[in-house]
């Protein structure tokens, strides 16, 4: 699996084709139907990003680059895609930071608290009650961690883990900067 934290960034931007494949391995790690809410809108954002970045690779080599070229069209299907990928990026980012900072705490906290800063004032009453059932599904903290270990040790996931947060989060940043700053999007 790519890790974030090998995803190259350069003055030009983050590398889309790095940060593409990270972003499928993360939603790979977390196998077929934990986290579901989240991995369904994950999948479909990067399908949305990766679809531009194929049909436009040449303009497309940085996400800065997709967009910017995509915002100069006048359409903004790929930037749209990329606005709410980053959003659950940040939102799995934020929860896994949690749960490394309180290593007591379920996952399903780490994942509420992550859910209140980062996308409840996205959502209105629905939403918010249908995300608050599913975040009480999240597996348990053991049983999510050996999971994901695959048979290895968990101090070294938790090392390898601690590298991919830094990696995820300076490129969420940036990204979210980067939107936000040239009004293409708000994360």
């Amino acid at each position: 699996m790519q890790s974030f934290a090998d995803v190259p960034v350069t003055e030009d931007g983050v590398d889309t084709a790095h940060f593409l494949d990270a972003s499928t391995g993360l939603v790979d790690m977390f196998g077929n139907g934990v986290f579901g809410f989240v991995q369904t809108d994950l999948r479909n954002n990067i399908a949305g990003v990766r679809e531009r970045f194929e049909s436009h690779t040449p303009v497309s080599t940085t996400l800065e680059k997709l967009v910017v070229a995509e915002a100069a069209e006048g359409t903004r299907v790929a930037i749209a895609c990329l606005v709410r990928l980053i959003r659950g990026l940040a939102f799995t980012c934020k929860a896994l930071q949690n749960a490394q900072a309180d290593r007591d705490a379920e996952l399903h906290v780490c994942f509420k608290r992550s859910y209140d800063v980062v996308l409840k004032h996205h959502h209105n009453f629905v939403v918010r009650s249908v995300v608050s059932l599913a975040i009480r599904s999240v597996p348990h903290r053991e049983d999510f961690y050996t999971r994901i270990a695959q048979g290895g040790s968990v101090d070294k996931l938790d090392e390898e883990m601690a590298k991919w947060l830094v990696g995820l989060d300076a490129i969420v940043v940036r990204i979210t900067t980067f939107l936000q700053d040239g009004n293409h999007g708000r994360v």
